[in-house]
Protein backbone atom coordinates (compact mmCIF):
# COMPACT_ATOMS: atom_id res chain seq x y z
CA UNK A 1 0.00 0.00 0.00
CA UNK A 2 1.40 3.68 -0.06
CA UNK A 3 1.14 6.30 2.60
CA UNK A 4 0.20 9.83 0.83
CA UNK A 5 0.24 13.05 2.36
CA UNK A 6 -2.97 13.64 4.67
CA UNK A 7 -5.05 16.53 4.80
CA UNK A 8 -3.22 18.86 6.74
CA UNK A 9 -6.18 21.36 7.88
CA UNK A 10 -7.78 24.11 6.48
CA UNK A 11 -6.14 26.40 4.30
CA UNK A 12 -3.12 23.94 4.12
CA UNK A 13 -2.02 21.74 0.90
CA UNK A 14 1.34 21.70 0.97
CA UNK A 15 4.39 22.07 2.96
CA UNK A 16 8.20 21.04 2.92
CA UNK A 17 9.84 18.01 4.50
CA UNK A 18 12.37 19.05 6.94
CA UNK A 19 13.21 16.11 8.48
CA UNK A 20 12.71 12.08 7.04
CA UNK A 21 11.86 10.00 10.03
CA UNK A 22 12.02 6.82 8.30
CA UNK A 23 14.10 4.41 5.44
CA UNK A 24 13.51 1.49 3.15
CA UNK A 25 13.37 -1.37 5.41
CA UNK A 26 12.44 -0.26 8.93
CA UNK A 27 9.83 -1.93 10.23
CA UNK A 28 6.95 0.78 11.43
CA UNK A 29 3.72 1.07 14.12
CA UNK A 30 0.96 2.61 13.13
CA UNK A 31 1.04 6.40 14.89
CA UNK A 32 4.65 6.57 14.36
CA UNK A 33 6.42 9.50 12.64
CA UNK A 34 6.97 9.26 9.32
CA UNK A 35 8.51 13.07 8.52
CA UNK A 36 8.28 16.77 10.16
CA UNK A 37 6.54 18.67 7.31
CA UNK A 38 7.19 22.61 7.52
CA UNK A 39 4.14 23.97 6.43
CA UNK A 40 3.82 27.96 6.34
CA UNK A 41 5.62 28.99 9.55
CA UNK A 42 5.31 25.75 11.82
CA UNK A 43 6.81 22.33 12.05
CA UNK A 44 4.51 19.54 11.89
CA UNK A 45 5.18 15.57 12.84
CA UNK A 46 2.84 13.23 10.05
CA UNK A 47 2.46 9.85 11.56
CA UNK A 48 2.02 6.28 9.71
CA UNK A 49 -2.03 5.45 9.26
CA UNK A 50 -0.88 2.14 9.49
CA UNK A 51 1.87 -0.51 10.89
CA UNK A 52 4.20 -2.19 8.23
CA UNK A 53 7.65 -2.57 6.22
CA UNK A 54 8.71 0.16 4.05
CA UNK A 55 9.58 -1.12 1.10
CA UNK A 56 10.22 2.11 -1.31
CA UNK A 57 10.31 6.10 0.01
CA UNK A 58 9.18 8.66 -2.99
CA UNK A 59 10.43 11.61 -1.02
CA UNK A 60 13.95 13.19 0.79
CA UNK A 61 14.15 16.41 3.36
CA UNK A 62 13.34 19.56 1.33
CA UNK A 63 11.76 18.64 -0.68
CA UNK A 64 8.24 20.06 -1.39
CA UNK A 65 4.79 17.96 -1.26
CA UNK A 66 1.36 18.57 -1.62
CA UNK A 67 -1.58 16.64 0.17
CA UNK A 68 -2.29 13.58 -1.87
CA UNK A 69 1.07 13.16 -2.81
CA UNK A 70 2.88 9.52 -2.12
CA UNK A 71 4.93 9.67 0.88
CA UNK A 72 6.43 5.56 1.02
CA UNK A 73 5.00 2.17 0.46
CA UNK A 74 4.15 -0.46 3.07
CA UNK A 75 4.09 -3.86 3.28
CA UNK A 76 2.29 -6.53 5.63
CA UNK A 77 -0.21 -4.07 7.46
CA UNK A 78 -3.59 -2.34 7.26
CA UNK A 79 -4.60 0.78 6.95
CA UNK A 80 -6.76 2.80 9.41
CA UNK A 81 -10.43 2.99 8.30
CA UNK A 82 -10.25 6.39 8.51
CA UNK A 83 -7.70 6.57 6.23
CA UNK A 84 -8.09 5.19 2.77
CA UNK A 85 -4.96 4.75 0.65
CA UNK A 86 -5.90 3.06 -2.45
CA UNK A 87 -2.16 2.30 -4.06
CA UNK A 88 -1.97 4.76 -6.60
CA UNK A 89 0.14 3.95 -10.14
CA UNK A 90 0.98 6.24 -12.50
CA UNK A 91 -1.45 5.80 -15.21
CA UNK A 92 -0.60 6.42 -19.24
CA UNK A 93 -2.86 9.28 -20.30
CA UNK A 94 -5.56 8.27 -22.91
CA UNK A 95 -5.87 9.85 -26.01
CA UNK A 96 -9.39 10.65 -25.52
CA UNK A 97 -11.76 10.87 -22.77
CA UNK A 98 -15.48 10.82 -24.67
CA UNK A 99 -17.69 11.37 -21.55
CA UNK A 100 -16.74 14.52 -19.34
CA UNK A 101 -16.81 14.19 -15.83
CA UNK A 102 -19.44 15.08 -13.86
CA UNK A 103 -20.25 18.78 -12.49
CA UNK A 104 -17.58 19.88 -15.41
CA UNK A 105 -18.70 22.77 -17.56
CA UNK A 106 -20.39 21.77 -20.50
CA UNK A 107 -18.12 22.09 -23.92
CA UNK A 108 -15.62 19.90 -26.03
CA UNK A 109 -13.82 16.62 -24.29
CA UNK A 110 -10.89 17.00 -22.49
CA UNK A 111 -8.98 15.53 -25.29
CA UNK A 112 -9.67 17.84 -27.65
CA UNK A 113 -7.67 20.28 -24.64
CA UNK A 114 -4.01 21.32 -24.77
CA UNK A 115 -2.52 18.65 -22.43
CA UNK A 116 -1.10 21.81 -20.29
CA UNK A 117 -4.76 22.18 -18.80
CA UNK A 118 -6.35 19.00 -18.57
CA UNK A 119 -5.79 16.21 -16.90
CA UNK A 120 -7.00 12.77 -18.50
CA UNK A 121 -7.55 10.75 -15.80
CA UNK A 122 -8.72 11.67 -12.06
CA UNK A 123 -7.05 9.81 -9.70
CA UNK A 124 -9.75 8.31 -7.26
CA UNK A 125 -9.87 9.08 -3.11
CA UNK A 126 -7.12 12.11 -3.65
CA UNK A 127 -7.89 15.13 -3.67
CA UNK A 128 -6.42 17.87 -6.15
CA UNK A 129 -3.53 19.80 -4.72
CA UNK A 130 -5.11 23.64 -4.62
CA UNK A 131 -6.17 26.02 -2.03
CA UNK A 132 -9.51 25.59 -0.48
CA UNK A 133 -9.87 29.38 -2.51
CA UNK A 134 -9.19 27.34 -5.59
CA UNK A 135 -11.64 24.25 -5.12
CA UNK A 136 -14.57 26.50 -3.68
CA UNK A 137 -14.29 29.19 -7.18
CA UNK A 138 -14.08 25.51 -9.08
CA UNK A 139 -16.87 23.82 -7.34
CA UNK A 140 -18.57 27.53 -8.23
CA UNK A 141 -17.92 27.10 -11.90
CA UNK A 142 -18.81 23.70 -11.97
CA UNK A 143 -15.05 22.57 -13.22
CA UNK A 144 -13.69 19.10 -12.21
CA UNK A 145 -9.97 19.79 -11.04
CA UNK A 146 -8.44 16.68 -11.95
CA UNK A 147 -8.61 18.11 -15.39
CA UNK A 148 -6.48 20.86 -14.64
CA UNK A 149 -3.03 20.67 -14.85
CA UNK A 150 -1.14 22.61 -11.78
CA UNK A 151 1.83 24.73 -12.59
CA UNK A 152 3.31 25.57 -9.11
CA UNK A 153 5.03 22.90 -6.98
CA UNK A 154 4.47 19.82 -6.69
CA UNK A 155 1.30 20.15 -9.58
CA UNK A 156 -0.67 22.72 -7.56
CA UNK A 157 -3.40 24.28 -8.67
CA UNK A 158 -3.01 27.92 -8.89
CA UNK A 159 -5.66 30.35 -9.90
CA UNK A 160 -3.72 31.01 -13.54
CA UNK A 161 -4.08 27.33 -14.21
CA UNK A 162 -7.72 27.48 -13.74
CA UNK A 163 -8.33 30.98 -15.59
CA UNK A 164 -6.25 29.20 -18.82
CA UNK A 165 -8.58 26.20 -18.44
CA UNK A 166 -11.25 28.28 -19.08
CA UNK A 167 -10.08 30.35 -21.53
CA UNK A 168 -9.11 27.08 -23.15
CA UNK A 169 -12.33 25.81 -23.23
CA UNK A 170 -14.05 29.49 -24.67
CA UNK A 171 -11.04 29.24 -27.54
CA UNK A 172 -11.98 25.73 -28.71
CA UNK A 173 -15.65 26.84 -28.35
CA UNK A 174 -15.20 29.52 -30.61
CA UNK A 175 -12.79 27.84 -32.94
CA UNK A 176 -9.23 29.52 -32.32
CA UNK A 177 -6.20 28.71 -30.07
CA UNK A 178 -6.63 28.93 -26.45
CA UNK A 179 -4.31 31.82 -25.29
CA UNK A 180 -1.33 31.14 -23.24
CA UNK A 181 -1.10 30.88 -19.73
CA UNK A 182 -1.19 33.95 -17.44
CA UNK A 183 1.99 32.56 -16.21
CA UNK A 184 3.30 32.19 -19.11
CA UNK A 185 2.44 35.72 -20.50
CA UNK A 186 4.72 36.61 -16.88
CA UNK A 187 8.11 37.50 -18.08
CA UNK A 188 10.66 35.70 -15.30
CA UNK A 189 12.95 37.76 -13.72
CA UNK A 190 16.29 37.35 -15.34
CA UNK A 191 19.53 35.40 -13.69
CA UNK A 192 22.23 37.70 -12.63
CA UNK A 193 26.00 36.36 -12.34
CA UNK A 194 27.38 38.39 -9.49
CA UNK A 195 30.13 35.82 -9.58
CA UNK A 196 31.50 37.75 -12.27
CA UNK A 197 32.17 40.84 -9.78
CA UNK A 198 34.22 39.07 -7.24
CA UNK A 199 33.59 35.69 -4.67
CA UNK A 200 30.26 34.86 -3.44
CA UNK A 201 28.47 32.53 -1.63
CA UNK A 202 25.13 31.16 -1.85
CA UNK A 203 22.51 29.40 0.82
CA UNK A 204 19.02 28.29 -0.19
CA UNK A 205 16.26 30.48 0.75
CA UNK A 206 14.74 28.22 3.55
CA UNK A 207 10.60 27.50 3.11
CA UNK A 208 10.21 29.80 6.11
CA UNK A 209 11.81 32.62 4.88
CA UNK A 210 9.70 32.05 1.19
CA UNK A 211 6.88 31.97 3.40
CA UNK A 212 7.90 35.58 4.93
CA UNK A 213 8.56 37.09 2.11
CA UNK A 214 5.31 36.36 0.36
CA UNK A 215 3.09 37.41 3.64
CA UNK A 216 5.31 40.93 3.23
CA UNK A 217 5.15 41.41 -0.29
CA UNK A 218 1.14 40.32 -0.21
CA UNK A 219 1.17 43.00 2.77
CA UNK A 220 3.01 45.70 1.17
CA UNK A 221 0.53 45.39 -1.97
CA UNK A 222 -2.63 45.24 -0.56
CA UNK A 223 -1.90 47.48 2.78
CA UNK A 224 -1.56 51.46 2.46
CA UNK A 225 0.52 51.60 5.59
CA UNK A 226 1.07 54.67 7.62
CA UNK A 227 3.23 54.65 11.13
CA UNK A 228 2.40 56.59 13.80
CA UNK A 229 5.54 57.51 15.92
CA UNK A 230 5.48 58.39 20.07
CA UNK A 231 7.36 57.76 23.12
CA UNK A 232 6.24 56.80 26.46
CA UNK A 233 7.94 57.29 29.88
CA UNK A 234 8.34 54.03 31.50
CA UNK A 235 10.48 55.11 34.14
CA UNK A 236 7.69 54.66 37.02
CA UNK A 237 7.11 51.72 35.12
CA UNK A 238 10.69 49.73 34.99
CA UNK A 239 11.05 50.62 38.83
CA UNK A 240 7.87 48.40 39.09
CA UNK A 241 9.74 45.85 37.42
CA UNK A 242 12.93 45.91 39.38
CA UNK A 243 10.09 45.74 42.36
CA UNK A 244 8.60 42.45 41.51
CA UNK A 245 11.04 40.97 39.33
CA UNK A 246 12.20 38.26 41.60
CA UNK A 247 8.52 37.54 42.95
CA UNK A 248 8.17 36.33 39.06
CA UNK A 249 11.30 34.94 39.11
CA UNK A 250 10.07 32.43 41.96
CA UNK A 251 7.27 31.56 40.10
CA UNK A 252 9.36 30.65 37.42
CA UNK A 253 9.16 33.16 34.94
CA UNK A 254 10.22 36.98 33.79
CA UNK A 255 8.65 39.98 34.11
CA UNK A 256 9.30 41.44 30.97
CA UNK A 257 8.47 45.02 28.63
CA UNK A 258 6.69 42.53 26.44
CA UNK A 259 4.37 41.68 29.28
CA UNK A 260 3.23 44.89 30.11
CA UNK A 261 2.50 45.88 27.01
CA UNK A 262 0.05 43.23 26.26
CA UNK A 263 -1.95 44.20 29.18
CA UNK A 264 -2.09 47.92 27.90
CA UNK A 265 -2.60 47.29 24.45
CA UNK A 266 -5.57 45.61 25.55
CA UNK A 267 -6.83 48.06 27.54
CA UNK A 268 -6.64 50.52 24.87
CA UNK A 269 -8.05 48.40 22.41
CA UNK A 270 -10.83 48.05 24.39
CA UNK A 271 -11.43 51.66 23.65
CA UNK A 272 -10.78 51.64 20.16
CA UNK A 273 -12.27 48.64 18.93
CA UNK A 274 -11.64 49.58 15.32
CA UNK A 275 -8.14 48.92 15.53
CA UNK A 276 -9.12 45.29 17.06
CA UNK A 277 -10.31 44.23 13.31
CA UNK A 278 -9.81 42.95 10.05
CA UNK A 279 -11.04 44.08 6.51
CA UNK A 280 -13.42 41.29 4.63
CA UNK A 281 -12.65 43.82 1.18
CA UNK A 282 -14.53 41.13 -1.12
CA UNK A 283 -17.68 41.26 0.94
CA UNK A 284 -17.52 44.66 1.95
CA UNK A 285 -17.72 44.22 5.63
CA UNK A 286 -15.32 45.51 8.57
CA UNK A 287 -15.25 42.44 11.10
CA UNK A 288 -14.90 44.22 14.76
CA UNK A 289 -13.47 41.37 16.78
CA UNK A 290 -14.99 41.09 20.31
CA UNK A 291 -11.66 38.94 21.42
CA UNK A 292 -8.18 40.12 22.07
CA UNK A 293 -5.76 37.28 20.85
CA UNK A 294 -2.43 39.33 20.55
CA UNK A 295 0.46 38.16 17.88
CA UNK A 296 3.85 38.64 19.42
CA UNK A 297 6.83 38.84 17.01
CA UNK A 298 9.52 36.13 17.82
CA UNK A 299 13.61 36.51 16.52
CA UNK A 300 14.68 33.00 15.60
CA UNK A 301 17.69 31.91 13.75
CA UNK A 302 15.12 30.93 10.93
CA UNK A 303 13.14 33.72 10.56
CA UNK A 304 10.63 35.97 12.16
CA UNK A 305 7.80 34.26 14.01
CA UNK A 306 4.85 35.21 15.14
CA UNK A 307 2.95 33.07 17.58
CA UNK A 308 -0.55 34.28 19.24
CA UNK A 309 -1.32 34.74 23.05
CA UNK A 310 -4.95 34.32 23.09
CA UNK A 311 -7.70 35.60 25.50
CA UNK A 312 -5.15 38.63 26.96
CA UNK A 313 -7.87 40.62 28.73
CA UNK A 314 -8.95 37.26 30.64
CA UNK A 315 -5.19 36.24 31.98
CA UNK A 316 -2.91 38.06 34.87
CA UNK A 317 0.25 39.74 34.39
CA UNK A 318 1.99 36.18 35.71
CA UNK A 319 0.02 33.95 33.35
CA UNK A 320 1.06 36.18 30.29
CA UNK A 321 4.35 36.26 31.40
CA UNK A 322 4.78 32.43 31.64
CA UNK A 323 2.45 32.07 28.21
CA UNK A 324 4.70 34.69 26.46
CA UNK A 325 8.02 32.10 28.00
CA UNK A 326 6.96 29.42 26.74
CA UNK A 327 5.20 30.39 23.28
CA UNK A 328 8.70 32.37 22.33
CA UNK A 329 10.87 29.00 23.47
CA UNK A 330 8.40 26.84 21.49
CA UNK A 331 8.98 29.21 18.45
CA UNK A 332 12.66 29.23 18.76
CA UNK A 333 12.85 25.05 18.84
CA UNK A 334 10.68 24.86 15.65
CA UNK A 335 7.69 23.13 17.71
CA UNK A 336 4.84 25.74 17.37
CA UNK A 337 1.98 24.44 15.92
CA UNK A 338 -0.36 26.37 12.95
CA UNK A 339 -3.22 26.79 15.12
CA UNK A 340 -0.89 28.73 17.81
CA UNK A 341 0.11 31.16 14.54
CA UNK A 342 -3.48 32.19 13.54
CA UNK A 343 -6.06 34.58 14.93
CA UNK A 344 -4.38 37.45 15.89
CA UNK A 345 -6.39 40.53 16.39
CA UNK A 346 -3.01 42.81 16.84
CA UNK A 347 1.05 42.29 16.88
CA UNK A 348 3.24 43.09 18.83
CA UNK A 349 6.95 43.75 17.53
CA UNK A 350 9.48 44.38 20.28
CA UNK A 351 13.26 45.17 19.33
CA UNK A 352 14.05 46.33 22.54
CA UNK A 353 16.60 43.58 23.56
CA UNK A 354 18.63 44.50 20.52
CA UNK A 355 18.72 47.44 20.24
CA UNK A 356 17.55 50.49 17.95
CA UNK A 357 14.61 52.84 18.33
CA UNK A 358 11.74 53.79 15.94
CA UNK A 359 11.00 51.75 13.21
CA UNK A 360 8.27 50.49 10.70
CA UNK A 361 6.82 47.31 11.13
CA UNK A 362 4.42 46.10 8.65
CA UNK A 363 1.11 44.86 9.43
CA UNK A 364 0.65 41.36 9.62
CA UNK A 365 -2.40 40.90 7.33
CA UNK A 366 -5.66 39.98 7.91
CA UNK A 367 -4.94 42.74 11.14
CA UNK A 368 -5.53 46.34 10.78
CA UNK A 369 -2.61 47.60 12.92
CA UNK A 370 0.89 45.94 14.52
CA UNK A 371 2.65 48.28 17.24
CA UNK A 372 6.76 48.43 17.34
CA UNK A 373 8.58 48.81 20.63
CA UNK A 374 11.93 50.26 20.45
CA UNK A 375 14.78 50.08 23.07
CA UNK A 376 14.07 52.53 26.15
CA UNK A 377 16.86 55.56 26.80
CA UNK A 378 17.72 58.02 28.88
CA UNK A 379 16.41 61.63 27.64
CA UNK A 380 16.46 64.91 29.17
CA UNK A 381 12.81 65.57 29.10
CA UNK A 382 11.10 68.35 30.47
CA UNK A 383 8.71 67.61 33.79
CA UNK A 384 7.05 71.20 34.69
CA UNK A 385 9.68 74.18 35.25
CA UNK A 386 12.79 71.74 35.04
CA UNK A 387 14.73 68.86 33.12
CA UNK A 388 14.68 65.77 34.16
CA UNK A 389 16.07 61.97 32.87
CA UNK A 390 13.06 59.83 32.36
CA UNK A 391 13.14 56.41 30.76
CA UNK A 392 12.07 57.20 27.15
CA UNK A 393 10.24 54.20 25.43
CA UNK A 394 9.70 54.79 21.51
CA UNK A 395 6.59 53.44 20.15
CA UNK A 396 5.56 52.72 16.48
CA UNK A 397 2.24 52.07 15.65
CA UNK A 398 1.65 50.68 11.17
CA UNK A 399 -1.91 51.08 10.37
CA UNK A 400 -4.72 49.93 7.29
CA UNK A 401 -5.38 53.40 5.89
CA UNK A 402 -8.13 52.03 4.60
CA UNK A 403 -9.75 51.19 7.71
CA UNK A 404 -8.41 53.15 10.27
CA UNK A 405 -8.07 57.24 9.54
CA UNK A 406 -4.42 59.15 10.98
CA UNK A 407 -6.80 61.15 13.89
CA UNK A 408 -8.12 57.39 15.59
CA UNK A 409 -4.29 56.37 15.34
CA UNK A 410 -3.27 58.98 17.18
CA UNK A 411 -6.22 58.75 19.66
CA UNK A 412 -4.96 55.37 19.92
CA UNK A 413 -1.63 56.20 20.96
CA UNK A 414 -2.27 59.07 23.26
CA UNK A 415 -4.34 56.41 25.25
CA UNK A 416 -1.44 54.00 25.18
CA UNK A 417 1.11 56.35 26.11
CA UNK A 418 -1.26 56.88 29.09
CA UNK A 419 -1.70 53.28 30.04
CA UNK A 420 1.75 52.52 29.51
CA UNK A 421 2.89 55.46 31.76
CA UNK A 422 -0.13 55.07 34.46
CA UNK A 423 0.38 51.20 34.73
CA UNK A 424 -1.11 50.37 37.98
CA UNK A 425 1.33 48.63 40.35
CA UNK A 426 -2.38 46.06 41.68
CA UNK A 427 -1.71 44.92 38.30
CA UNK A 428 1.57 43.43 38.72
CA UNK A 429 1.51 42.06 42.39
CA UNK A 430 1.08 38.61 42.50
Amino acid sequence: MDINLPNLGEGADSGTIVNLLVKEGDRIAKDQPLLELENEKAVATIPSPAAGTVTRVFVKAGDKISVGQRILSLSEGKTDASEPSAKVEAAPEPKTQKEPSRGSLPGPNAADAPAEVAVAQSRPGIAPAAAPSIRKLASELGIDLTRVSGSAGGGRIVLADLRAYVQSLQARAAGRAAPAASAERVPKPQPIDFGKWGPITEKPFSPLRQVIARRMAESWSAVPRVTQFDDADITALMALNKKYAASYEQKGTRLTLTSFALKAVVDTLRKHPILNSSLDAGRGVLVLKEYFHIGVAVDTEAGLIVPVIRDVDKKSLLELSKELEELAKKARERKITSEELKGGTLTISNQGGIGSGHFTPIVNHPEVAILGLGRGALKAVVRGDKIEPRLMLPLALSYDHRVIDGAAAARFMVDLVKAIENFGEDMIRI
